[in-house]
């Protein structure tokens, strides 16, 4: 069995005692990234089995899982697990340090635990190692329910022996990649300006939507693909081939995540432009559309690059969002920090995020269109209206400079005066 592990995680372990739990961590794991309970029993009490520091050693376990998690470290729960209580409450901890959560289950053959338990100096009693046998028995079916990002079960000694550990980046880390970047606003659906300005950049693009560059310059989407424009399915294409042949990177607007949910089967409102990318789809094949679909469900929330300098994030990202994912995070990157309120043109009201900013790294992104890109602290809004009938921009880096093409014509009218 391989099991792949996002280097920024917390790993359940879940099994019976003597189940193999401890000497699986210390094999495939570094000793600092191991919170053991029976290690936290010993600090406390000299006693690794000592029942009355049970309750302690558990406040002391949570305490390092929190300050690890805090640090952005992988860390691995080396406790039996097989209650549901006990492992929502480590589902919890994840999610408040927005960490991705690996539940690794131990469901050996009883007797091969039973045999492992009698070899042991300090044998736990069997009655013990049978509740939690059954324990874990009656959370296999809903284990995969209970918010675990991911769910792996030995269930063999073979399997046990040969399972292997792979570290994996969380999707949005790509780190190495060191530009330069151009790096473009939302589309939406304007091809026309899209290719005029990837022209004006130095790009040359071919008819089969193949696109390149002579000094290797790769661009960056900050999200909003389709919708209100006339050609979605076109940029689409461009963009999808640009994706795969490694000289662009996109992450997901919420135009391109609700384009997905409704591409997946999900009722949503189909307005905002939605009805004209749908429409668009109706001329093309079912395997595009699924491939569509699946381009758009893998888009990141947000983007590392090169070595933390620079992030991308379609509508904004708070500094201790970043590397880390979550429901919360994926929000914020999607709509940005909004009140729940509308405005006085019935837009979703939303705070200035960039305000409070105070990181190193470079944020850019999109979302709410102006006139200019915006300038906050350290961070820059590149929406500047194209399908509103304004412009499309990019911003070259690391030059620090502007380049725009105007728009074609106004395909679509927006609530509120552009400023």
């Amino acid at each position: 069995m391989r099991i792949k592990v996002p280097r920024f995680s917390l790993i359940v372990l879940v099994g019976p005692n003597s189940s193999g739990k401890s000497s699986f961590a210390e094999k495939h794991f570094k000793k600092s990234e191991i919170v053991s309970l029976d290690n936290c029993r010993y600090l406390i009490s000299d006693e690794a089995r000592d029942p009355q520091a049970t309750t302690k050693a558990y406040e002391l376990m949570n305490e390092i899982i929190t300050k690890r998690l805090s640090l952005r470290k992988l860390t691995v729960v080396d406790a039996t697990n097989v209650l549901k209580h006990q492992r929502l409450e480590l589902i919890n901890l994840a999610n408040i340090h927005h960490a991705l959560t690996v539940a690794i289950v131990f469901n050996l053959p009883k007797d091969i635990i039973l045999a492992n338990n009698r070899q042991k100096v300090f044998a736990v009693d069997e009655n013990i190692i049978e509740y939690q046998y059954h324990q874990l028995e009656d959370s296999l079916a809903t284990l995969k329910q209970e918010g675990f990002n991911s769910v792996y079960i030995i269930n063999s000694l073979e399997e046990f022996m040969n399972t292997e550990i792979t570290l994996v980046p969380l999707f949005c880390e790509k780190q190495t990649e060191t530009g330069p970047f151009d790096i473009i606003g939302d589309v939406h659906g304007c091809f026309d300006e899209l290719k005029l300005l990837l022209e004006k950049l130095g790009y040359m693009i071919n008819k089969n939507y193949h696109v390149s560059h002579p000094n290797g310059r790769k661009v960056v989407f900050v999200g909003d693909l389709v919708d209100r424009g006339p050609k979605s399915v076109e940029v689409l294409k461009l963009v999808m081939t640009m994706v795969k042949d490694g000289i662009a990177f996109c992450v997901q607007g919420n135009h391109d995540n609700k384009l997905y949910r409704m591409l997946a089967g999900h009722n949503v409102m189909v307005n905002h432009g939605l009805e004209l990318t749908r429409q668009e789809l109706t001329q093309e094949s079912a395997i595009f559309k699924q491939e569509v679909e699946a381009f758009l469900k893998d888009l990141p929330t947000h983007l590392i690059l090169d070595d933390g300098k620079l992030v991308v994030a379609h509508a904004g990202i708070k500094e201790e969002y970043i590397g880390r994912h979550s429901k919360e995070i994926k929000a914020f990157t999607l709509y940005g920090d909004t009140t729940k309120e509308l405005d006085e043109w019935g837009l979703p009201e939303r705070r200035v995020w960039a305000h409070d900013y105070k990181g190193n790294a470079l944020i850019v992104y999109g979302h709410t269109p102006n006139l200019e890109p915006v300038i906050i602290n350290n961070t820059i809004n590149l929406d500047t209206g194209c399908v509103f009938g304004n412009k499309l921009t990019a911003y070259r880096y690391p030059e620090g400079e502007f380049v725009d093409v105007d728009a074609l014509r106004k395909y679509a009218s927006y609530p509120r005066p552009l400023r």
